[in-house]
């Protein structure tokens, strides 16, 4: 599938829905329930890997994993590369470029400040960006804007952060991306708000508290992401049932 192709299953009213994968066997299993295309979580991926969430895990692991993945299924892979693995434009460029050799179609691209915290300049990620597009990659321009108060306990549904999140897009849009992703806004209202007043195919995160897929489509969203709750069930459902053959030890 070309990068043209990926596009255009990123559509409003019928949203790509990925639920997101963590190693090839994963990506198998999803793949045989009907996905249209891979995705994977950097929680998910880490976890799975021993380590935490971040870029802990080195990217050569990163990039093994997406070969693993691609030389597993036939579908459009897509692989959360957080905030690239790199702090100059340079290296920036060469990790997208192993992704893209490795079978990848497209990655998120956060503008999170991994280690220090905040989110980075618009005019920075821009470059950021340009870079990731610039090795034929179809770029899910994340906003941290949402997820950085929802993991502090704060409430993410405010509309000066959509706003704030509306002028990310355009600038993020003019440099090359294909795609807006929004982890943490869950408000019906403010998501199609910001569907409304964004150019580009818009992705969600599912969360407990959000409407169902349907309505999703019906507000705008052209994508909708599982995030770490796939794995973080399955490794549930492992813990449980190890601790059930357990307890018949003896």
């Amino acid at each position: 599938m070309t990068k043209s192709e990926f596009a255009a299953l990123h559509r409003p009213g019928d949203p790509l829905v990925l639920f997101n994968v963590w190693d090839a066997g994963s990506a198998v299993a999803v793949a045989k329930a009907g996905a249209r295309a891979i995705a994977t979580g950097s929680h998910s991926v880490a976890g799975a890997q021993g380590y935490a969430d971040g870029e802990h895990m080195p990217f050569a692991r990163l990039v093994e994993t997406a070969q693993q993945i691609a030389d597993a299924v036939d579908l459009p892979i897509t692989i959360d590369m957080e905030a690239g693995y790199a702090t100059n434009l340079a290296d920036l460029g060469r990790n997208a470029s192993a992704l893209a050799h490795a079978g990848v179609i497209g990655c998120n691209l956060e503008d999170r400040l991994i280690r220090a915290g905040g989110l980075r300049a618009i005019d920075e990620q821009v470059e950021r960006i340009a870079a990731v597009s610039a090795e034929g990659l179809f770029v899910n321009a994340r906003t941290d804007i949402f997820l950085v108060p929802m993991k502090a306990g704060k409430d993410p549904n405010q509309v000066e952060m959509v706003h704030a999140a509306i002028e990310r897009a355009a600038a993020y849009q003019r440099a090359g991306a294909d795609c807006f992703f929004i982890p943490g806004l869950s408000d019906s209202d403010l998501i199609a708000q910001l569907c409304d007043n964004v150019a580009l195919p818009v992705n969600v995160m599912r969360l407990p508290d959000m409407a169902h897929n349907a309505e999703l489509a019906r507000l705008g969203v052209a994508r909708i992401s599982y995030g770490g709750a796939p794995w973080h069930d399955a490794m549930a459902g492992v813990t449980a049932a190890a601790k059930a053959a357990f307890s018949h030890e003896g």
